[in-house]
């Protein structure tokens, strides 16, 4: 069986494919076109955000593939810059009618923190409250049934943590960034011990990764290729990976990653 048709299950036992195709950084166009393709070859998880401006484009292709809607596993985000209740309400509503879906299966937050200052935060400004004010809205879509799992994108800790101290429902989904030569154990564990499934994007790094002599050698040892192998690396420490690609051929193979590697190689892919 292709792991296309294989799922993790989230704490509220919702099912959620085990591979998703990215679309960041994905023109309106190229986003329309990689989807319909994913979804006709097997695909059944696409996973898009407001500020990727491709949501329209993603959800004609989730029509015009032919796929029922309930076999397909959408996620969306709330733009990290939107900071209030009323904001969070606003923008699941925008991206319902852009994706033109009665219901979305997971929605985030897709950062604690608005873009500007997520990296450079002199005065370390944490938006704890600002994110239980957006946490509430998605509580209540999903407590009605407009969202069938909630979750965050780039929390560490602390705003997990956060979350957990105000909320009535847990986050199911952190969504970070995690390949060979950035991983965060830690942080993957404290999400383990708290039900939270691990997604994983940028695999590859962005392209990063392919001309490393060291993973390189490895992946020729499987018969297999960079991507692929960073796609299984995260798949055997049961994240969920997200590889993005608007190219036929890479998106097929990306899913052929049924092939194990071994706890040697893990070991050095880990230390990389």
């Amino acid at each position: 069986m292709s792991l296309l048709n294989e799922t993790f299950t989230l704490k509220n036992q919702i099912k959620i494919p085990k591979i998703g195709l990215g679309t960041w950084q994905s023109s309106p166009e190229d986003a329309y076109h990689a989807t319909k393709f994913a979804l006709e070859n097997g695909y059944r998880h696409v996973d898009t955000a407001a500020a990727y401006k491709n949501e329209a484009a993603v959800g004609k292709a989730l029509r015009d593939s032919g796929v029922p809607r309930e076999e397909i596993f959408v996620t969306t985000k709330i733009p990290a810059e939107l900071k209030s209740y009323q904001e969070a309400v606003d923008s699941i509503k925008r991206s319902m009618a852009e994706l033109d879906t009665e219901y979305i299966d997971l929605v985030l937050i897709h950062a604690p923190r608005p873009w500007k200052i997520m990296r450079d935060n002199p005065e370390q400004k944490k938006y704890f409250e600002e994110n239980i004010d957006v946490w509430k809205a998605l509580e209540e879509a999903y407590q009605s049934g407009l969202i069938k799992t909630i979750g965050v994108s780039n929390f560490d800790q602390d705003d997990l943590q956060n979350i957990f101290d105000h909320c009535d429902v847990k986050p199911m989904v952190n969504q970070i960034i995690y390949h060979i030569g950035k991983t965060n154990e830690e942080l993957l564990q404290f999400c383990k011990d708290n039900d939270i499934l691990v997604e994983g994007y940028s695999p590859i790094a962005t392209g990063r990764l392919l001309d490393n002599a060291d993973i390189k050698k490895i992946a020729e040892n499987y018969q297999r290729s960079i991507p692929q192998l960073s796609i299984r690396y995260l798949l055997q420490k049961d994240i969920l990976p997200l590889p993005k690609s608007v190219h036929e051929e890479y998106i097929l193979d990306n899913a052929k990653v049924d092939f194990t590697i071994s706890d040697e190689d893990m070991a050095f892919l880990d230390q990389l």
